[in-house]
């Protein structure tokens, strides 16, 4: 696949649906704050079209028009792309995992969510970027789709819960910004959890984005339970369910061309014998009449 710089993107409008939280929500991200890649067959009149970023990626057209080693660059990533996109990841990648996923938007009121004595709730500023990198690497996600720490503090677009010495306790950010949607996502350090403080940060954001005239969406896993009681307090609603996958290493040489002959094997079934016209038979020489024995 082509790397594809902003000017020569088709309209979003043609691959993604309007008003709806999700990938189009990434896809917009993707081109409003510069973080990450687009992805296309060709240039011009794509048949095949994505974006990625942050370790996601979607995918949307027809994959007649990939071979799997087209798709080596998604390696490791999330891929949200309708069912008919399975056999190619699956002949492009060494694993292909379903993650059942769940997606919601900000419908009720939340619960209200106070911050303990000492503990400031505020936006983020640049100065506190130092402050989201001593979060540590298990916490490097939450800035991810914006470039990195100080992409994030400087966005205007996260709420934090900061202790007096400037420590960032808990942070929520809307992760993927488009145009009518703001995905949020949070992060709590693991000795202040079950405080309160990412609902009071995802409260502060909400508040922030709604104010925008934006809608607040959600995305988490069927599995992650604290994920959904969180989404459930801060006033989010189920939209839908969905699987996006997450995809290993690209496929070995030797794999993917067993799969090239395959397809080519499966190609010549399916392809239809056609009558040979009658002038192009060979004609039948004429038979010598025999002779009967006496």
């Amino acid at each position: 696949m082509l790397e594809l710089s902003p000017d020569q993107l088709p309209s979003l409008t043609s691959w993604f649906p309007e008003n709806t939280p999700g990938p189009t929500t990434l896809a917009e991200h993707v081109l409003a704050a510069g973080v990450g890649r687009w992805w296309a067959d060709r240039a011009i009149q794509p048949r095949v079209f994505g974006a990625s970023c942050a370790g996601q990626a979607v995918l949307r057209g027809s994959p007649d028009a990939l071979v799997p080693e087209a798709l080596a660059h998604l390696a490791g990533n999330r891929i949200d792309a309708p069912k008919h996109f399975l056999p190619k990841l699956g002949a492009a990648f060494d694993r292909l995992t379903p993650w059942e996923r769940m997606r919601w938007t900000r419908q009720a009121v939340p619960q209200p969510a106070t911050v303990p004595f000492g503990v400031a709730l505020r936006r983020l500023e640049p100065a506190d970027a130092n402050a989201l990198q001593a979060l540590g690497p298990d916490a490097a996600w939450i800035s991810a789709s914006w470039g990195g720490p100080l992409a994030l503090a400087s966005s205007g677009h996260a709420w934090a819960a900061v202790s007096r010495r400037g420590r960032v306790l808990a942070v929520a950010c809307a992760y993927f910004r488009g145009s009518r949607h703001d995905d949020v996502a949070v992060f709590t350090v693991q000795d202040h959890r079950r405080h309160r403080l990412a609902l009071a940060c995802v409260n502060a954001l909400c508040e922030d984005i709604v104010a925008q005239n934006r809608t607040p969406s959600w995305n988490c896993s069927v599995l992650n339970r604290a994920g959904r009681l969180l989404a459930w307090y801060a006033g989010f609603r189920l939209v839908d369910e969905y699987v996006h996958y997450a995809v290993g290493s690209p496929a070995s040489p030797v794999r993917l061309s067993a799969q090239r002959s395959r397809d080519e094997d499966d190609s010549a079934r399916s392809a239809p014998v056609l009558p040979v016209p009658e002038a192009a038979k060979e004609p039948r020489t004429a038979r010598r009449p025999r002779t009967p024995s006496l």
